[in-house]
């Protein structure tokens, strides 16, 4: 069996053919975890799993999700709406069993509103983070953490480190459980996740060829893959976005999930089995609720 530990099946990507490709995961044996961004996707992800034996939920408020913007990127244009983390809306939804964390939550400095201060922003991110992380506590469920960094400078120097503002949050937090998704950074940031007791989650990124311009931050990254104890690993697709390189140019799927564990279990000069029973135990370890 395959776990891809983040994806968002239940998005409108879908619409069209959300039952064949959630029929050629079945028949690769593929069980997944449906992340909510918002009420909507996260609502809508519990129905699909409590429709669906192989789709668990997890449920929270997307940092992209408190201020209205509209968002683009090489695989996604939509338009966000401001929301707060309604309590009461979310504990209806975690009543399901199928409900196995919660997020995706965290700090995204990527993409800002234009109208509003910086600094207004990630106040606003950190305050709904650790609203989602106390009640994350109270139901004994993970977090799903979402982190990007501000874009580069128009110099060339790097913006303001969601990691950084992220790290210095669970420091205060008294032994904080989750994982960290379609991690990106480095290994010094990685290190300092995984001595809070974090996982990792990686995606088909990991199968990107570097970029000759600027190889640096694909380096930095499989260096991560290459030292993360294997025991504290996740793997996911984040579909319908960041495709493995195989299938670069079409739209991402659960079951590409097995090119991510390929990709691990070369660099770690391990074969593809032992890497995808890990991960298998590692992401029941972590989503308790996992049948």
């Amino acid at each position: 069996m395959l776990i891809d530990s983040h994806c968002h099946i239940q998005l409108k990507g879908y619409k069209d053919d959300r039952e064949e490709v959630l029929l050629r995961c079945r028949e690769k044996n593929v069980v997944m975890n449906a992340v909510g961004t918002q009420k909507d996707t996260s609502k809508k992800a519990v129905k699909l799993a409590e429709a669906n034996e192989s789709v668990y939920a997890t449920i929270g408020l997307h940092p992209n999700h408190l201020f209205p913007m509209e968002i683009n990127g090489d695989d996604y244009d939509f338009v966000a709406k401001a929301e707060d983390f309604d309590e009461k809306y979310y504990e209806e939804l975690v009543k399901s069993k199928k409900v196995i964390g919660i997020g995706e939550c965290g700090i995204d400095l990527f993409h800002l509103p234009k109208d509003v201060e910086k600094d207004i922003v990630l106040k606003r991110q950190k305050e709904i983070f650790l609203r989602q992380e106390k009640f994350a506590q109270k139901h004994d469920l993970p977090l799903v953490i979402h982190t990007r960094d501000e874009k580069k400078n128009p110099d060339g120097s790097f913006g303001m480190s969601a990691h950084d503002e992220l790290i210095k949050i669970l420091k205060e937090i008294e032994n904080p459980r989750g994982v960290v998704h379609c991690y990106t950074s480095d290994w010094e940031h990685a290190k300092q996740y995984l001595d809070l007791g974090l996982y990792l989650g990686f995606t088909g990124v990991i199968t990107f060829p570097a970029k000759k311009t600027d190889p640096k931050p694909q380096e930095d990254l499989l260096e991560v893959v290459r030292k993360c104890p294997l025991d504290r690993i996740l793997v996911e697709t984040d579909a319908p976005y960041l495709a493995p390189q195989k299938y670069r140019g079409k739209k991402c799927e659960p079951w590409m999930v097995e090119e991510v564990i390929k990709k691990i279990a070369e660099i770690r000069q391990k074969d593809y089995k032992t890497i995808k029973n890990q991960v298998f135990l590692n992401t029941k370890e972590l989503f308790t609720r996992i049948n």
